[in-house]
């Protein structure tokens, strides 16, 4: 049977089948968006304080770090009441805006990510062009059509996903709402929506991780013509972190977004769903403080320590 009537509201199943995890994963999942609120609203205040981080590089890590905290608090919120009681439910708007903000926040951080890599390249590849190259202007130009790109996606695939026929028990096997778990709740024809899934995968996740990846062979040349070991470790420390997001990022979304249509595939994409939504931006901050001298020298000057004298 399909359901033809008026937009009801959704079941999140998440892993309501195992209720011993839910409690570890309700303290998991609630330490996690504390880090994520603190280490990326710690990155924006940084970069908009400090005039030593007044540069391309920060400007679109600021921009990550908005996104992430967006991305989060659309969904971590009701998981949170999910994993905690026994009501799961969504609302039929509640899920559309969800699905909305999934599919512009997740476009644009594929995108963000390219242009960050970019960034890197010109920055090791053009290192005495690299002012004149990356300037200001198209540094607002490249993270407006990363957001653009974004909106363009949400527009393009919300609604007809959710114009597909849903089946009566409106049971979605995920945390949130996102198309691939929308389309599986579907008892009608959703060749076309699997299609629209498969180009917008092939576009947004495979082409810029394609670029990505172009951008860091033609980074992996320059560095091994590199003689002195410090440029070598400074090379490494422009690039590495932005490498390790561009891991976590990635390898979760192609296992949510490009998965086969089998139970293990769908469980497994269920893990990742999760890591995707409340690992990835948590660790963002971590990644990049942890390793960032710079950052850790602003971040003293403003507690009242002297970083540079931490650093000898």
């Amino acid at each position: 049977m399909v359901n033809h009537s008026s937009p009801a509201g959704f079941l999140l199943l998440g892993f309501s089948e195992h209720p011993e995890l839910e409690r570890i994963l309700f303290a998991v999942v609630f330490t996690s968006y504390l880090l994520t609120l603190a280490g990326n609203t710690l990155i924006i205040l940084l970069s908009a304080l400090d005039p030593r981080l007044h540069s391309p590089m920060y400007f679109f890590l600021s921009n990550l770090s908005f996104l992430d905290l967006c991305f989060t608090t659309s969904c971590v919120p009701q998981m949170l009441v999910h994993l905690w009681g026994p009501h799961k439910t969504i609302s039929f708007l509640g899920c559309a805006v969800q699905l909305f903000i999934f599919l512009l926040l997740g476009t644009t951080e594929c995108v963000l990510l390219t242009v960050m890599a970019f960034d890197r390249y010109v920055a090791v590849c053009q290192p005495l062009h690299y002012a004149t190259i990356v300037h200001p202007r198209l540094c607002r130009q490249l993270a407006a059509v990363a957001w653009v790109m974004g909106l363009v996606q949400s527009i393009v695939q919300t609604p007809p996903t959710l114009r597909l026929p849903f089946c009566p028990h409106r049971q979605i096997d995920d945390f949130v709402c996102q198309v691939p778990s929308l389309i599986r709740l579907s008892c009608g024809d959703t060749t076309f929506n699997g299609i629209q899934l498969a180009v917008s995968s092939v576009v947004f996740l495979v082409v810029p991780l394609a670029l990505i990846l172009i951008s860091y062979g033609a980074i992996a040349r320059a560095v091994l013509r590199i003689s002195s070991a410090t440029a070598w470790r400074k090379a490494l420390g422009t690039c590495s972190s932005h490498l390790a997001v561009v891991t976590l990022l990635y390898s979760s979304g192609i296992a949510v977004y490009l998965q086969p249509k089998s139970p293990y595939a769908q469980r497994r994409g269920k893990f990742f769903g999760l890591f995707y939504a409340v690992g990835t931006p948590s660790l963002n901050p971590l990644i990049y403080t942890l390793r960032n001298k710079e950052v850790k020298r602003v971040l003293g000057r403003l507690l009242g320590q002297d970083g540079d004298a931490r650093e000898s």
